[in-house]
């Protein structure tokens, strides 16, 4: 599951042209000797990072993801530092990583609550590259590996997202659905689950948790956006009032038959002095 940390930073690094999805990377003996599971990279032959990527999220290969944490800060020990940093701006405030594979270490170490912070930047930063987890094998080197996300083959609207396997921590499983409710509204889920004893386990209970979410709750949408839900007085302008709203959809999830019970009230609490840009906070 850390490889969800450097898979996002792999991805700011493609979106601030960084690095290129075509670019070619070296693979240090580092890096091809790591041990665990592997894409099967080999130095002096060259992969690029689009390669590595899928490496990492398909086949969880910890050579590919040693080789994108050398590609981004050199070694693997800096880039920890790094991870570190992005884990503190995401509010991950339950994490430490020492490396960028999730081989077992003391000082390493993470929570459901901040691996659900996670893959949903994920999801939202970065749409474009989450795609790269709903594929269901990836070949290299002549070697065709399947994801080891069986939901992706059991549930149509699982797209991600990541296993994770140690003896420590167990058999682990981040995982995201996305369906589309009888109001034609679609709705995403994420589900994290840790420790237990089996890929099938973490399966079963992977799927028992999603279902859970879409049965027993609803998503209400408050207000739409652009919606003018309320006006202010506005002092120093052309108008004495201008319409206040959302950016964006405002949408709440509440348990299942709750929702007529919601009430939503706007509250003011600035003076508003032109002049105010539309969009202004």
């Amino acid at each position: 599951l850390t490889k969800l940390m450097t898979a996002y930073m792999a991805f700011a690094a493609l979106d601030s042209k960084q690095i290129r999805l075509d670019q070619v990377v070296p693979i240090s003996t580092y890096a091809w000797k790591a041990e665990g599971s592997r894409m099967f990279v080999e130095p002096n032959k060259p992969v690029t990072v689009e390669e590595l990527l899928y490496g990492v999220i398909v086949q969880s290969g910890n050579d590919a993801t040693r080789a994108i944490a050398e590609l981004l800060a050199g070694d693997e020990n800096n880039f920890a530092v790094l991870m570190n940093q992005q884990a503190k701006r995401l509010g991950m405030t339950g994490t430490n990583f020492k490396n960028s594979t999730g081989l077992p270490d003391p000082q390493h170490y993470t929570t459901a609550r901040d691996l659900a912070i996670l893959a949903k930047r994920i999801i939202s930063d970065f749409p474009a590259h989450y795609k790269m987890y709903s594929t269901k094998e990836y070949t290299y080197n002549g070697i065709r590996q399947p994801n080891r996300n069986r939901l992706l083959w059991i549930d149509p609207s699982v797209d991600g997202m990541k296993t994770g396997h140690t003896e420590s921590a167990g058999y682990c499983l981040v995982s995201s659905a996305n369906r589309k409710l009888a109001n034609g509204v679609e709705r995403r889920l994420l589900s994290v689950v840790l420790g237990t004893s089996s890929d099938q386990a973490r399966t079963q209970e992977s799927l028992k948790l999603l279902n859970y979410g879409y049965q027993m709750f609803e998503t209400v949408k408050l207000y739409s956006a652009k919606q003018a839900i309320s006006t202010s007085v506005v002092y120093k302008g052309t108008s004495r009032e201008m319409p206040l709203g959302v950016n964006k959809d405002l949408l709440m999830n509440v348990p299942r038959g709750m929702a007529a019970q919601l009430k939503a009230t706007v509250e003011k609490k600035d003076t508003l002095i032109a002049p105010i840009k539309a969009g202004t906070e």
